[in-house]
């Protein structure tokens, strides 16, 4: 196992990395993360959607949804909330501000199309209508619930959930094999769920779906495209950025990185 000093400097090169692919290479591997992310929300809903006692529901989501980032790091891909760890790379003077701002929209976007497409696809392959409609009420249910939060509770809830998932991700990074990083990154992705905290990429399908799905039944629940954008989806990235940024990348430079002679 990589000690926490040794992940450091990996997420130096790692950062450096990523945020010096070729656009369209990084595009592709975003919308691919952003389809792993939102499969593994539509397991998450799937496995609890029965289940009436509200704490057992929670755990079996949490214990299926770490799938997503688990493709994510095993399989390959570009994922924005996990990305925010580049920061630690700008600092550490391995790559730019410009650079790392570049990454992050090009794979915020494709994270985008990854994860609507997933969601259009549940709704246009009639997935939700499994288990008499079941799955379709807790779609729905679960974008109104997302969307009903203020914007500084979105925020907050964003910062939580990055927090947890950037830590996931260097715990897997402290891991030398598969089974490692994966058994590394499932309990932060674990207790993010479990707790109900906000992740932007996981967002553009839970809320999505919501859409799609309350068309389909023929009742919108308030559930509108600027609602998603505007009252979940930018507070909830600009929560995962600080999360993900500066409670992780941040801190983690300043305990393992600064001042210390780079090669």
């Amino acid at each position: 196992m990589n000690s926490p000093k040794e992940v450091a400097n990996h997420c130096l090169e790692i950062g450096k990395n990523k945020a010096s692919l070729p656009a369209g290479r990084m595009f592709l591997l975003a919308v691919l993360a952003g389809m792993f992310i939102a499969l593994g929300a539509v397991g998450a809903n799937t496995v609890s959607c029965l289940m009436e006692n509200g704490s057992a529901a929670k755990i079996a989501a949490g214990v299926i949804f770490p799938a997503g980032l688990a493709m994510v790091v095993i399989a390959g891909g570009e994922l924005f909330t996990g990305n925010c760890l580049i920061l630690l790379s700008v600092l550490g003077k391995r790559t730019s501000a410009e650079k790392m701002l570049r990454n992050w929209i090009i794979v915020y976007l494709g994270n985008f199309v990854g994860a609507i497409f997933v969601a259009w696809g549940v709704y246009a392959g009639g997935q939700t209508q499994l288990f008499q409609g079941a799955l379709l009420e807790l779609t729905i249910q679960t974008a109104v619930t997302k969307c009903g939060h203020t914007f500084g509770e979105a925020l907050l809830l964003g910062v939580f959930c990055n927090f947890l998932v950037c830590i996931a991700v260097w715990m897997g990074f402290a891991g030398k094999t598969a089974v490692d990083k994966i058994v590394g990154l499932f309990f932060p992705i674990f207790l993010f769920v479990a707790s109900g905290y906000e992740h932007s990429v996981a967002n553009m399908y839970y809320i999505p779906a919501g859409i799609f799905s309350a068309g389909e039944a023929g009742q919108s629940m308030g559930l509108t495209w600027s609602g998603f954008l505007f009252s979940n989806l930018l507070p909830v990235t600009i929560g995962n950025i600080l999360g993900g940024a500066l409670l992780v990348a941040g801190i983690y430079y300043l305990v393992y990185i600064k001042g210390e002679s780079q090669t």
